[in-house]
């Protein structure tokens, strides 16, 4: 006769329901700091509430979902996990953003093998910054532990927004024409995109990460967290609607006509996704400032500048285009809210068709 077989538990099967709890208890005031007067129920219910009577006349809902890439692996390797969560939450508005939508909510999806409180909470605080940065509630999320699906230390994020934008002001880049101003906006460093190359360069270059770089080490350059710009751009929107809608307007067509969030893809491919088939753009790449963690990454990988256009940011983290009247008052504006920009290129006719629509001198 065979041993009695052992009682199993689902803690012996590797999930720790009690950790799990755990995390819940910890981060619930850190998500109540992020709520609006339209969460309509607590964390812990089955579905998230939020309610939109009265806000709006014609509302567009405006959804996006992301992550940050291989960047957790650098995240992990240096131990830094409170600020991660702010590139996740960056990376989905700034892409409703677009749009000119104001995000509303947030929920977040965090996977690891083992779960780690401290860890799980710091990543998850870092969700809710991000979130009280952008204006958003974070009002669900999961937290999932799943042994033998990740190494020990490791986990993934998704995150999920949803905003609205009324239907008369949504940007569509359907007012974008010929002479447009392109106005780049300051990035905080690589954001969220490319480290699957960075990671490479760093191990071609021996991992220097106390190296200097202008003052800062390439560890802070590389982890500084996605800028979030929802507020200052929502702000820009606002007013710019108002003066349009002024009697004495030269004309009832906002100054904005199409914006772009500098993700994968930088900026060869970003900018050109709001413009019109008939139309390209022309950038002047000296009309900016390149931040000295590109300058390291392209001369330690001897990454060609093709490949850098089309792999990074380069120091530009989100485009205005604008009428070319109304160029310098951006500038002037989005200086007094605190964001450093540049005009950094033009709308020009298409020379042809594909990449030839994009022009970087």
């Amino acid at each position: 006769m065979s041993a009695e077989k052992e009682a199993l538990t689902y803690r012996a099967a590797g999930v720790d329901i009690d950790a799990g709890e755990a995390v819940v208890e910890r981060i619930k005031p850190l998500v109540a700091r992020t709520f609006r007067k339209e969460v309509m129920a607590g964390l812990g219910g089955f579905g998230a509430l939020f309610e939109l009577a009265g806000r709006y006349r014609e509302p567009v809902l405006v959804s996006g979902t992301d992550g940050v890439g291989t960047k957790l692996k650098v995240a992990q390797r240096l131990g830094r996990h409170d600020t991660i969560g702010i590139d996740l939450v960056a990376m989905c508005v700034n892409d409703v953003l677009v749009q000119g939508a104001e995000p509303l909510f947030f929920l977040d999806y965090f996977a690891t093998g083992k779960l780690d409180v401290d860890t799980t909470v710091g990543v998850i605080g870092g969700i809710a910054r991000g979130c009280e940065l952008a204006g958003c509630a974070l009002i669900g999320g999961e937290t999932a532990e799943m042994p033998d699906m990740y190494p020990p230390g490791e986990y993934d994020l998704a995150g999920f927004c949803v905003g609205a934008v009324e239907k008369a002001a949504l940007i569509d880049g359907s007012q974008v024409r010929a002479g447009d101003a392109i106005i780049g906006i300051a990035s905080s460093g690589p954001h969220s995109n490319g480290y699957s190359l960075i990671r490479r360069i760093l191990t071609r270059a021996g991992d220097p990460f106390d190296l200097d770089l202008d003052g800062t080490t390439l560890a802070d350059a590389l982890m500084a967290p996605t800028t979030i710009y929802v507020k200052p751009i929502l702000q820009l929107l606002s007013e710019d609607r108002v003066a349009a809608s002024r009697p004495s307007a030269l004309s009832p067509r906002p100054s904005i006509h199409g914006m772009a969030h500098i993700t994968g893809g930088g900026l060869t491919e970003n900018i050109i996704r709001v413009v019109p088939d008939d139309l390209g753009i022309a950038l002047d790449s000296s009309s900016w400032k390149r931040p000295a963690v590109f300058d390291w990454l392209q001369r330690e990988g001897r990454v060609a500048d093709t490949e850098m256009w089309r792999t990074f940011n380069c120091g530009i983290g989100y485009t205005l285009i604008v009428a070319p009247d109304q160029a310098a008052a951006t500038l002037q504006r989005l200086a007094a809210l605190d964001l450093q920009a540049w005009t950094i290129g033009e709308i020009v006719a298409a020379a042809g068709a594909g990449d030839e629509r994009v022009h970087i001198a």
